[in-house]
């Protein structure tokens, strides 16, 4: 690790012991699927019987950097909130990026000003590129082409939330949460208490782990790259290029992005958990040596601002539904974002209305018990769809494939949704997967090339197949189900609190998890 250490310990802020403690949990990852010891979670979710009697917040929230988006939205409302964040609530300086009518959503909620959502944009750019090795270029316009400052977002929001009332412990870290029959006792070095815990402390969060238990994830995404000055200029991003066939027993792909700091340029990989898939090391090292070529610097001219490496677990079994009472697993701690992108601010605020009027339905109505929550994170069939995606994406341990075979997949899938058009391609790009384009989309594909899916079936195999199909069936009752939104909805809003509350989620399954709460921009 000698060359990739020395250089990282050189950029501002030395990012190297961060960097080995990511990759060592990597390391763990893939010997605890070896059948090597791995460590249990700790027990930090107890229940007891008795009652609290009264509590001091309606809602505690631990986690603040995606927490911030949901905890201002309820405050708003008029609901007690509390939130803690085990450091400072600051921002990353790596942008977010997204697009504008997705941001859109944070001030039809009141939660920033337009002029502080453009104070918020740090870069915004058009069009961005898709392209396969040996395949054809594709353009796209609007989509994650607008760059936000996290820094600015989260200070705005920060003094939203406690002008609304909402009360904000910094360098408070999580310790053990006690479920009582009437509400949740919350040791953080001091106690809180509150009807309704939600945790969105992300992937790695205790409650999480305890929940899961011995289940590891299914998938994972490895991710390395940096925000760098010296790079030429573009006024173009790149969404997913690949610059090589399968290598290596990997497909790598690459995104770029124009950033206030220089430019952002990822290399990432889809992988299963086998230890022969590579380190972030080599991940690292594979980085370096392609940059030059990809975007035409030579290392040595490089000024890299700061490095960006991570994994991103994903599990079929998600979103993910608490096994207690009166706690509520939000952003990347649900897992409620698409196991392709694994974008958790995109997947927050796509379902911050939903979740911000959900939970303030199941306060008023007090459906706070396993059950009713676990509407709040329902099955959505539009998601679960995308594992077969992400897996024929990818290359298991040991598993032989043609060298471009993914890319050649990639190419005439693509191709086919470009010829459909944009109310096809868009959706797709922004992790809204709707049953319609799907089926319209795989039709193309098996008239254009139908030697593809014999060569799918054997790389993903037919029980994989088989699922993907219940999914897709799913998807497409959800949609008939969505169809009669307008029959239902004056019926079930005629029904007492708790039943109300019910359909009510109910009803946003259907539309989320159809797609069709997507609009265009």
């Amino acid at each position: 690790m000698a060359i990739i250490a020395d250089w990282l310990s050189t950029l501002p802020g030395n990012p190297l012991p961060q960097f080995q403690a990511v990759d060592r949990r990597w390391y763990y990852w893939r010997a605890h699927k070896s059948g090597r010891s791995h460590p249990q979670p700790p027990q930090v979710v107890f229940q007891n019987s008795s009652t609290l009697g009264t509590t001091d917040w309606d809602i505690v929230i631990c986690g603040g950097t995606l927490g911030i988006l949901l905890g201002t939205a309820l405050a708003q409302k008029g609901w007690r909130v509390a939130i803690l964040e085990r450091g400072e609530l600051q921002g990353r300086a790596q942008e977010w990026n997204t697009s504008r009518h997705e941001l859109q959503v944070l001030v039809e909620l009141e939660l920033l000003t337009e002029a502080e959502l453009e104070g918020a944009i740090a870069s915004e750019f058009n069009p961005n590129r898709i392209a396969f090795h040996g395949g054809s270029e594709f353009w796209v316009k609007d989509v994650l082409n607008v760059g936000v400052a996290p820094a600015y977002l989260l200070e705005c929001l920060k003094q939203r939330f406690l002008q609304q009332g909402g009360k904000l412990y910094e360098h408070t870290a999580f310790e053990t949460v006690t479920v009582h029959p009437d509400g949740v006792c919350i040791q953080a070095g001091q106690t809180l208490t509150a009807k309704l815990m939600v945790d969105a402390m992300g992937h790695f969060s205790p409650i999480v782990a305890q929940a899961r238990a011995d289940q590891q994830p299914d998938a994972v995404c490895l991710v390395v790259g940096t925000c760098a000055k010296g790079i030429p200029a573009g006024a173009t991003g790149d969404l997913m290029v690949s610059l090589a066939p399968i290598e290596q027993g990997h497909q790598s792909f690459w995104e770029a992005f124009p950033a206030r700091d220089g430019r952002t340029t990822y290399l990432f990989t889809y992988a299963d958990f086998a230890p022969e898939q590579p380190s972030l090391e080599q991940l690292f090292e594979e980085y370096l040596e392609a940059l030059p070529n990809y975007q035409g610097i030579e290392i040595a001219e490089l000024d890299a601002q700061r490095a960006m490496f991570g994994l991103f677990p994903s599990y079929r079994q998600s979103p993910l539904v608490l096994p207690w009472a009166r706690m509520l697993a939000v952003g990347d701690s649900s897992g409620c974002q698409s196991p392709l992108s694994f974008g958790g601010f995109g997947a927050m605020l796509r379902h911050l209305r939903r979740l911000s009027e959900g939970i303030e339905d199941a306060l008023k109505s007090d459906a706070l018990s396993i059950n009713d929550l676990a509407l709040l994170q329902p099955y959505q069939p539009n998601l679960s769809v995308t594992w077969l995606f992400q897996r024929a994406m990818s290359v298991r341990a040991n598993q032989a494939l043609a060298p471009n075979q993914i890319n050649d997949l990639l190419s005439v899938v693509f191709q086919s949704m470009e010829t459909l058009g944009e109310p096809v391609l868009r959706p797709f790009l922004q992790d809204v997967v709707q049953f319609s384009p799907l089926y319209r989309t795989l039709l193309q594909v098996s008239l254009q090339s139908p030697g593809m899916i014999p060569t799918i079936l054997q790389q993903v195999g037919p029980s994989a197949l088989l699922d993907w199909m219940g999914h897709f069936a799913a998807l497409g009752t959800y949609s008939g189900l969505h169809q009669m939104q307008p029959l239902i909805q004056g019926w079930s809003e005629k029904l007492p609190g708790r039943s109300r509350f019910q359909w009510r989620q109910r009803l946003d399954a259907w539309a989320y998890g159809s797609g069709a709460d997507y609009k265009s921009s």
